[in-house]
């Protein structure tokens, strides 16, 4: 959430009739201005812009949306449905042998190996 005094500049910018990159610059400032205190670390500066004008659209400044390719831009137009195609792919990696108890069952096939006293895998002839 934006503070007070970033939203009054901003609108302040608004009223004089400044550009929206100018108005948005000030959630930019903002922004910067935490990763300088620590309030959250982010890997590049790009990341802090991308912040920061993220921010600015949802104050209402008229900026254009972000570039096509970028991963904002993604997030913006399949909010939902990328969503749901992470969850079924986190979900159809879970159901296959690579993860999960699958493979720690076909790790004790491989070696024999059986806690539970059971005698079926590759060591027991069946």
């Amino acid at each position: 959430m934006p503070e007070k005094e970033t939203i009054e500049r901003a609108q302040e910018d608004a009223r004089e009739g400044k550009s929206p990159s100018t108005q948005a610059g000030e959630f930019v400032r903002e922004e910067i201005h935490h990763v300088r205190e620590g309030k959250h670390g982010v890997s590049s500066p790009k990341q802090a812009i991308a912040i920061g004008l993220s921010k600015a659209r949802k104050a209402g400044v008229k900026l254009p949306p972000p570039p096509a390719g970028s991963a904002s831009s993604q997030q913006t137009k399949g909010g939902v449905e990328n969503g749901f195609l992470f969850l079924l792919s986190s979900l159809l990696f879970a159901l296959t042998w690579k993860s999960g108890p699958f493979r720690a069952a076909s790790r004790r096939m491989k070696t024999g190996f059986s806690p539970g006293g059971c005698e079926f895998g590759p060591t027991s002839g069946f």
